[in-house]
């Protein structure tokens, strides 16, 4: 046994005798010399002590932001600061939702992990710092260092474009690029870990002392969910649609052999999907692979084969030499093309004799879909709820289907099981029990909300709570509408507001019923309410937060940029909460 180190500050002999004496002793030998020692220092507390050789260096400062949307670039930040404090350096986390410019000005070494949201949008939670940050406002940044990790979807056209604009706008205002972006897509997590790696080789100083921190924490932590993935029996598969919609809503109860995940009113479940057979069937007869039935079941459980983009364009011109592929790349017309269109169309439209090496390249692994949970535990037992709407539409001629939607609607029954994973999302948490809420949530937005009703009345919270709703029609598509009748006459609701768009000459969304409502609404705000908002963030998302800011300013009497301010508090107090796809 070998108790000291060879780092100790001791010529190797020494620490040898000292192994000698110290690993064959007793604990009780050990308590005498530990109280001998601390003595002896007391002792001669008040004589000259020796300087040491050299002080020591306090650690290196390292400022990691940290942009995230679903939780991914939040986790690699903690992953990076964790490695970071091994290399001797003393990282800062900074949700980018809380950044002030300032912070940055002062950082000698910087990193970004920023994640690019739908059509090159920053995450809802960075949409005010980053606007500062891309601003005229933004300060200068000579002296400082910095590297980039973007993450993102190459479905989308616009890929990783916050991390490259981010990477850019640094430069610009001066600072030092030290480790060159890296953009990830869906399966980041090599690439990532990589590039943590490259970075802080460059960011650590060569002198900094490496290995000499020893961090201790003295408390027990509290134990963190389970985000394993678990199979959970299907026990309810409901459509909450009339017969009469052109709409399908599945409410799905989970049930699980032993106790339910860990999960909060707020949080989602990643749910594992496979892709529809017929679809699959029909990609290998194009291909002229379809004899291969190992193939066939490997893109039903586990390949993406349907997204579009400009890589897999890319991809299937250097794997097969097509020249019509490659044509459509040079010529600038890729990305209008893929608008719409699926890789079967890819296919379809410009075939050529393909090999199974090349199928898998042209595909991606298939990622699961996080749907936020429709129940509270407190409620519900070990059950999980969720809220799936079938996504249907025909473009160029064919039918399509969403992946997960579908394999949820057509091919999941009852008694069924599926694969879940629990996605925690502490930033769409309900406050305190006597806080009152504003509950945003068209469509299958409603799911947290139906658990956050469900946790307050398991909790006789005292705090109010308002529910605004949308759909189409409310004959037809007014979901979970029993749930809320029932919530209305117990109390825990306090109020509900809806609007159904089909069912007047003029649609009427939710948007629209904020506004009408606006003075209670700024006076529930005034009074301490937190204000949610869930579902589409295309559309939706943006609408209600330029009607509350509408709002403020009709209401106050503010000007446009007042009323701005007044919401930007809002979001800067962690009131204004979205969790939105």
């Amino acid at each position: 046994m070998s108790p000291i180190p060879k780092t100790a500050p001791f010529a190797e002999e020494e620490i040898d005798l000292l192994n000698r004496v110290v690993g064959a002793a007793s604990p009780i030998q050990r308590a005498w010399l530990a109280g001998f020692l601390a003595g002896l220092d007391a002792s001669q507390a008040g004589a000259a002590a020796p300087q040491p050789a050299a002080l020591a260096r306090p650690a290196e400062p390292l400022t990691i932001v940290y942009a995230s949307e679903s939780g991914n670039c939040e986790k690699l930040a903690g992953d990076l600061a964790k490695a970071a404090r091994k290399n001797g350096l003393k990282p800062t986390l900074i949700d980018m939702a809380d950044l002030e410019m300032a912070a940055l000005t002062t950082s000698k070494r910087l990193v970004f992990i920023a994640a690019t949201w739908g059509e090159g949008d920053p995450p809802a939670r960075a949409v005010r710092a980053y606007g500062e940050l891309m601003g005229e406002g933004a300060p200068r940044l000579d002296g400082v260092e910095f590297g980039v990790l973007a993450l993102g979807d190459t479905a989308y056209a616009e890929f990783c474009a916050i991390g490259k604009k981010i990477d850019e706008r640094l430069a610009a205002l001066g600072a030092k690029r030290v480790v060159e972006r890296v953009d990830c897509d869906l399966d980041f997590a090599t690439p990532a870990t990589a590039w943590i790696g490259d970075a802080l080789k460059v960011l650590t100083p060569p002198d900094t002392n490496r290995g000499r921190v020893i961090e201790v924490d003295f408390g027990k932590p509290a134990a963190a969910p389970s985000t394993e993935i678990i199979e959970a029996e299907i026990t309810e598969h409901v459509n909450l649609n009339s017969s009469r919609s052109d709409k399908e809503t599945v409410h799905l109860a989970l049930s699980f052999d032993g106790e339910a995940p860990a999960y909060e009113p707020g949080d989602s479940l990643d749910l594992y999907t496979e892709n529809d057979p017929a679809y699959v069937d029909e990609l290998l007869k194009l291909t002229g692979l379809a004899g291969d039935d190992k193939l066939r079941a490997e893109l039903i459980s586990s390949r993406d084969v349907t997204t579009l983009s400009l890589k897999t364009l890319e991809t299937y011109a250097a794997q097969t030499g097509h020249q019509y592929v490659k044509a459509l790349i040079a010529e600038g017309q890729a990305k209008e093309w893929i608008v719409g269109r699926q890789l079967i169309d890819l296919i379809a439209n410009f075939p050529i004799a393909l090999t199974v090496d090349h199928l898998r390249a042209v595909t991606r692994p298939l990622a699961p879909r996080a749907y936020s949970i429709a129940s509270s535990r407190r409620e519900v037992g070990d059950e999980a709820h969720l809220l799936v709407s079938a996504v249907r539409y025909e473009t160029h001629g064919r039918a399509r289907k969403g992946v997960a939607s579908n394999y949820v609607a057509e091919r999941l029954k009852r008694g069924g099981r599926v694969r879940v994973k629990l996605k925690p999302n502490k930033h769409f948490a309900l406050p305190a029990a006597d806080k009152d809420i504003i509950m945003v949530g068209p469509g299958t937005g409603v799911a947290p909300f139906r658990a956050f009703v469900q946790e307050r009345r398991a909790t006789q919270a005292t705090g109010k709570s308002w529910l605004f709703f949308g759909d189409r029609q409310f004959t037809h598509d007014f979901l979970y509408q029993l749930d809320w009748q029932e919530a209305l006459k117990d109390g825990t609701l306090t109020r509900m507001d809806v609007a159904f768009s089909r069912d007047t000459p003029e649609k009427v969304y939710v948007q629209n019923k904020i506004w009408e409502k606006r003075r209670d609404l700024i006076e529930w705000l005034d009074g301490g309410a937190n204000f949610y908002v869930c579902g589409d963030a295309k559309n939706m998302a943006k609408d209600v937060r330029a009607t509350l800011v509408r709002a403020y300013g009709d209401v106050k009497a503010l000007s446009p940029e007042a009323a701005e301010q007044a919401v930007v508090t809002l979001e800067r107090d962690k009131r204004y909460l979205q969790d939105t796809y």
